[in-house]
């Protein structure tokens, strides 16, 4: 993976050129950045080919993206980007159905991160829609990309069987997690033993997130229902804007989702998925926190590994944005630190024993 951009390594101001068609959009996203002083937006354009031209010119360290876009969409410039020019991308998509699925696209595809994109009409909700816009160009700005080769089919090197009684594993992430999930569960065998997975993520993008899972996991990967039964060979994601919680039931753990106050800002957090596993699971747990902005999941893995579970952290070199991760090694929370590639067969062999 390449290193950080020269703005994170020089601590100048992050370089940032907008791509929308919509005029209105590229001012609002203009005035919104250009309000941190660690952010410089150093221009703008109004499709893939302008914006071409103007990396070319201008070297920006962060793009974002409009998804739709004219002459050329979002995803084949993105693509071409990708290939050529590898460079930390922030898509811009709306919060629609076929908005979450080109999207997640993107994001196999190499971009970092995405924002929904921001209502030009409504005033209320403005001031944390900047928020989250900022701190997503910063993170940005600190993340690993590179040059994306062309997948292998079915290029997982999961163990094609596993015995499991009742183990768990748990999984959390966020920027840069829906790619990094992916890796670990396409290379899970079928009976693995069941998943659960706490992503940050809008409400319209996680049933798309568990979809695509789905379809590319031996496994069974659902978006988690409020008192499903969880089952080996069987992957549960939390639904944008409910926490999801592990419970016991007698001989039985069930999804409990709820939607009570964000924690660490966020909805679902990983802190709370853990903490449950913890106080449920135990040591016949083992879970992995992967790449993610902030340190939600750093003091819930603490919690599992004092409970007896197997704990893993995805490693700096491997990671999107070393922040959720790095600040569960800080904590002394992760048993290992494992490239991501060696995450699934981490957590299969610790919970692979009587």
């Amino acid at each position: 993976m390449s290193a950080v951009t020269t703005a994170a390594a020089a601590g100048r101001p992050v370089r940032v050129l907008i791509v929308d068609d919509s005029a209105l959009i590229r001012q609002l996203m203009t005035e919104l950045l250009s309000a941190d002083p660690g952010i410089q937006v150093v221009g703008a354009a109004a499709d893939p080919f302008i914006a071409r031209d103007k990396i070319k010119q201008l070297n920006p360290d962060v793009l974002t993206l409009d998804v739709e876009m004219p002459r050329m969409d979002g995803l084949t410039f993105l693509q071409n980007l990708m290939r050529l020019r590898p460079m930390p991308v922030v898509m811009v998509s709306s919060l629609t159905q076929a908005g979450a699925t080109v999207t997640l696209d993107a994001l196999a595809l190499g971009a970092v991160d995405f924002v929904t994109k921001p209502s030009i009409d409504v005033a209320r909700g403005m001031v944390d829609y900047a928020t989250v816009l900022r701190e997503k160009v910063h993170a940005a700005a600190h993340a690993r990309v590179a040059r994306i080769e062309p997948r292998a089919a079915n290029a997982s090197t999961a163990i094609t069987s596993y015995r499991t009684t009742d183990r768990l594993l748990a999984i959390g992430a966020s920027t840069g997690g829906t790619e990094a999930i992916r890796e670990v569960l396409s290379s899970m065998p079928a009976d693995a033993p069941a998943v659960v997975i706490a992503q940050h993520i809008p409400a319209q993008f996680s049933a798309p997130f568990a979809e695509r899972l789905n379809r590319n996991s031996k496994m069974t990967v659902l978006q988690a229902e409020d008192g499903q039964q969880i089952m080996p060979g069987h992957a549960y994601v939390a639904p944008g804007g409910f926490h999801l919680r592990v419970q016991r039931s007698g001989a039985r753990w069930l999804c409990r989702l709820g939607d009570d106050a964000p924690v660490n800002g966020h909805r679902p957090s990983v802190d709370v998925l853990f903490d449950s596993v913890a106080a449920h699971a135990g040591r016949n747990a083992a879970a992995a926190l992967l790449t993610g902005m902030g340190e939600d999941g750093a003091r819930g893995l603490l919690k599992l590994r004092d409970s007896g579970a197997a704990t893993v952290a995805q490693d700096q070199a491997t990671s999107v944005v070393w922040g959720m991760p790095g600040a569960a090694v800080a904590r002394g929370a992760a048993q290992d630190v494992l490239p991501l590639g060696d995450v699934a067969s981490r957590l299969l062999a610790a919970t692979d024993r009587d």
